[in-house]
């Protein structure tokens, strides 16, 4: 199945977010982030001079280090194209996530440290989304394959997708004995 047909229209804006996750030599993780906002008009803007069409509005990378715990070690965030030079300025409290754990009250602990006023909106979600989620599927499973699950206890990812939920196929063929579920 796919998309219904679109009336017809005429392309504005795009976003584009890429994300890597690179294990280091020394057993910590890279996980990289970057962000590109275009549109498909030129328009006036008094920090830049003007903004051509296609050319970027926003523009910035993220780089958190983490340990396979999912440890913040280190992290950074550089503005190379944006509305107000002013706006780069935003990503000094970025350093301040050292410390945190990606996991539960992670979106609101990175809200404390560079949300709002305290940061750049877009880096904020940014690490918050796409980057957090970077770093759970590079390390996790790769994490995984070293250790085997301990036979009879729960596996972690039960219940946190559709796929994964304790009344669905996918979990009554891996994991029958965690199935809840009719059968």
């Amino acid at each position: 199945m796919s998309l219904s047909r679109t009336a017809a229209r005429q392309h504005i804006h795009t976003r584009s977010i890429e994300c890597h996750g690179y294990l280091r030599e020394d057993g910590l993780w890279d996980i990289e982030g970057s962000l590109m906002d275009r549109k498909s008009y030129s328009f006036d803007n008094i920090d830049r001079g003007g903004v051509a069409a296609g050319e970027p509005i926003h523009s910035m990378v993220v780089r958190l280090t983490v340990d396979e715990d999912l440890v913040v070690r280190e992290a950074e965030a550089f503005t190379t194209a944006s509305p107000y030079v002013i706006c780069g300025d935003a990503n000094s409290n970025v350093p301040k996530l050292a410390g945190l754990q990606i996991g539960i009250g992670w979106r609101a602990n990175v809200k404390k440290i560079i949300g709002r006023t305290h940061g750049c909106t877009h880096i904020r979600d940014l690490i918050m989304g796409p980057v957090a989620l970077t770093a759970y599927q590079s390390i996790i499973p790769w994490r995984n394959r070293k250790s085997q699950h301990p036979p009879g206890e729960e596996p972690a990812i039960l219940g946190t997708c559709y796929a994964y939920s304790t009344d669905g196929p996918i979990v009554e063929r891996t994991w029958p004995q965690h199935f809840t579920g009719e059968r």
